[in-house]
């Protein structure tokens, strides 16, 4: 049998704020490859997770350790965003946080500033070191864009995009960042049936092309049950199931805290 590659170990996470405890000994393990969902209701303490996994709020118990692309370790907890992401992890948003006022291609070439290879001596004089290096961030971003169907829209600011596209960038701008690791916060939100068929598939191909491990927070259930090879399900900041899609959707405390009539769509 094949050993597991862990390359998240989450042990015990909790957070409290201001005395209430909104997320309690939250414990997951993630493997090299998977795709893994994170759902429940609203206010079940999801997004506080992957604010915790991001940077963006300090646990106040457990740790969170991540392995990097070189067999690393590093101890999470109290890194920066930017720490994150310069050791693999990224991220998008439930709510769009693009650059409306930069184009589109301007979106995801500053994803790409940690992994410049220039000094600011060949910046301020623009050496053919600068020049190269300008080709060959221009390049990885077109070809992010042409993954994502946005090249012929590089020049567009971000802000006229559709709003699915809009959604794309976010994540297209994620991976410009080289991560091991994505986390993506309800990426279909406000999507219609067909774009979400369409992410659905963008996701799956992601994650292949880029060798990703993928942990998504989503409430689009077909969407969810249809991609996910395991699913962690909170309830009142604690995890109330997990395991694979058919055992999550036929779980009886799923059922009755989250899925409700909604189960029988599922089956």
């Amino acid at each position: 049998m094949e050993e597991k590659n862990v390359i998240l170990n989450v042990d015990n996470l909790s957070i409290v704020f201001g005395g209430l405890r909104a997320v309690s000994d939250f414990n997951m393990e993630l493997c090299q490859g998977e795709l893994v969902g994170l759902i429940g209701p609203n206010g079940a303490g999801k997004t506080t997770v992957f604010n915790m996994l991001s940077g963006v709020y300090v646990p106040t118990g457990g740790k969170i350790q991540f392995k990097d692309k070189n067999g690393k370790i590093h101890l999470v907890n109290k890194k920066t965003p930017a720490q994150l992401n310069l050791i693999g992890i990224a991220r998008t948003f439930q709510n769009i946080r693009l650059f409306g006022n930069l184009s589109v291609s301007d979106n995801v070439r500053i994803a790409m500033h940690s992994q410049r290879k220039i000094n600011p001596f060949d910046a301020l004089f623009r050496t053919p070191a600068f020049r190269k290096d300008e080709e060959n961030m221009t390049g990885k971003v077109m070809k992010l864009l042409e993954l994502f169907g946005l090249a012929e829209k590089k020049d567009e600011l971000s802000s006229n995009l559709p709003y699915g596209e809009q959604r794309k960038l976010e994540i297209c701008r994620a991976l410009a960042a080289n991560p091991s690791l994505l986390l993506l916060d309800e990426p279909a939100a406000g999507m219609n049936p067909q774009e979400t068929k369409e992410l659905m598939d963008l996701i799956a191909f992601i994650r292949k092309e880029f060798n990703l491990t993928i942990l998504l927070i989503e409430h689009d259930m077909k969407l969810v049950m249809g991609i996910c090879e395991r699913l962690y399900v909170l309830n009142y900041g604690r995890v109330l199931a997990s395991g694979v899609p058919e055992e999550i959707k036929s779980n009886p405390d799923v059922i009755k805290a989250y899925l409700g009539s909604e189960a029988e769509n599922l089956v």
